[in-house]
């Protein structure tokens, strides 16, 4: 999934006041935004808070985007921070399989893979947020590696174990979970 690319014209437009720019680029990001905070702070209604949250504190800031980066890595990073400051203030979070039964639309597929996809997000859920940041970033969002590094504010080096470590911890919980025996006899017989 690519990130989509909004050009520097409409954001110097939205910086001038021009609403219908600054429009533009909320509907190009508010539903990638979403995603990702959803998926980093499993809550549908705080989710929703905090994307609004993220365009506001756009809209506010709009003036301190230098162009030095993409005007989505520095979007991201908003995201990324209100996203951390909300799990922080949130003592408590619903479980993954509460979310998946809000967000996947899977139509017809055997149960399997529902029960598939439903592991993969706990799995995700319980990474330490470092890690959960950067895979999302990759594999959700569809950053690449530099703007990942700009949002995670790390090294390429860093990025890269995080995005690997993620995935290796992901896979492993998914390979150990006893549910799953099915959907190895179902890789097995494809």
């Amino acid at each position: 999934m690519a990130v989509p690319q909004i050009e520097d014209e409409v954001v110097l437009r939205a910086r001038r006041g021009d609403q219908a720019a600054f429009n533009g680029i909320v509907e190009l990001y508010q539903k990638p935004i979403f995603n990702y905070i959803l998926r980093m702070v499993s809550d549908r209604e705080l989710a929703e808070e905090m994307t609004q949250d993220v365009f506001l504190r756009v809209h506010q800031n709009l003036g301190r985007f230098s162009f030095r980066s993409k005007f989505s890595t520095w979007l991201y990073c908003i995201a990324r921070n209100r996203a951390l400051d909300g799990l922080r203030d949130q003592p408590h979070r619903r479980h993954a399989a509460e979310l998946t039964e809000e967000t996947a639309t899977v139509v017809d597929a055997p149960v399997e893979q529902g029960e598939l996809i439903d592991a993969i997000w706990r799995a995700v859920e319980a990474l330490p947020d470092d890690l959960k940041t950067c895979l999302l970033l990759r594999d959700v969002s569809g950053l690449s590696y530099t703007e990942i590094t700009e949002v995670a504010d790390a090294s390429l080096a860093t990025v890269k174990w995080r995005i690997f470590r993620a995935r290796e911890i992901v896979a492993q919980q998914v390979r150990g979970s006893e549910s799953f025996e099915p959907v190895e006899e179902l890789a097995e017989a494809v």
